[in-house]
């Protein structure tokens, strides 16, 4: 049967006693050495799609693991042909996972979503610029064709809009990076303006939470979302 891989660690690691994994019913972890090190494994589950469970399974087994230090984890559904597979590839790489693993060493990932609160930040675009706000409000009164190079107002301020969020996402980046050992900035979804990652050592967490919290109190149109401490997955290359 295939071999299901959760993440890596030290060879010295103990699995927590009895941890299940994916599938259903839950397969038993188990430890699989090779090159001074341990993947934490479990059997692959066949023929079946995975499930929310399966998802919600992977990422206990690693954040259990890492409660006793570090843990490479790999992203969920890393399949292997058997065990003897994972043991050689633990030996073939032993040195870039044993890297790897000394830079997560006492770090824990925390990802931010940033977002404008719309009016908050409709109200910060316009004083900043009296010329705009003019503008604007000239375009709201009836019969008024107020236009700049072929742009409505309208179209004005939300060129405007646009460019503070490019703005925002590199002031709340190079706010917060100075918390972190390293950052990972990702492309924007859907309603946020920035998408970012910061591998933060444990001792720094309170100091880094705070310094979110200041950068709200600073700036109230920005709107974020803190996840973490979570296990490093932005930060591993793909093993």
């Amino acid at each position: 049967m295939s071999t299901y891989v959760y993440g890596i660690a030290p060879a010295d690691r103990k699995l927590p006693d009895g941890i299940e994994g994916i599938g259903d019913p839950p397969r038993p972890v188990r430890a699989v050495r090779g090159g001074g090190l341990v993947a934490l494994c479990s059997d692959a589950t066949t023929g079946k799609r995975a499930e929310r469970r399966d998802l919600l399974a992977h990422q206990h087994v690693v954040i259990e693991a890492g409660r006793e230090g570090p843990v490479l984890p790999l992203r969920f559904g890393r399949i292997s042909p058997d065990d003897a597979t994972v043991a050689a590839i633990l030996e073939e790489h032993h040195d870039v996972y044993a890297e790897r693993l000394r830079a997560l060493d006492g770090k824990d990932e925390f990802n931010l979503k940033v977002h404008h609160d719309e009016e908050a930040v409709l109200h910060a675009v316009l004083a900043d610029d009296p010329d705009l706000m003019a503008r604007h409000a000239a375009g709201r009164t009836p019969g008024d064709g107020a236009h700049e190079e072929g742009r409505t107002p309208e179209e004005l301020l939300a060129r405007a809009v646009a460019d503070r969020e490019r703005t925002d996402a590199d002031l709340v980046e190079r706010t917060l990076a100075p918390y972190a050992a390293a950052t990972v900035r990702r492309p924007e979804g859907a309603g946020s303006l920035a998408d970012l990652s910061f591998l933060v050592e444990r001792e720094r967490r309170d100091e880094f939470l705070e310094a979110v919290r200041a950068l709200h109190q600073e700036h109230e149109h920005l709107r974020e979302q803190v996840m973490g401490p979570l296990p490093p997955y932005s930060f591993v290359e793909e093993a």
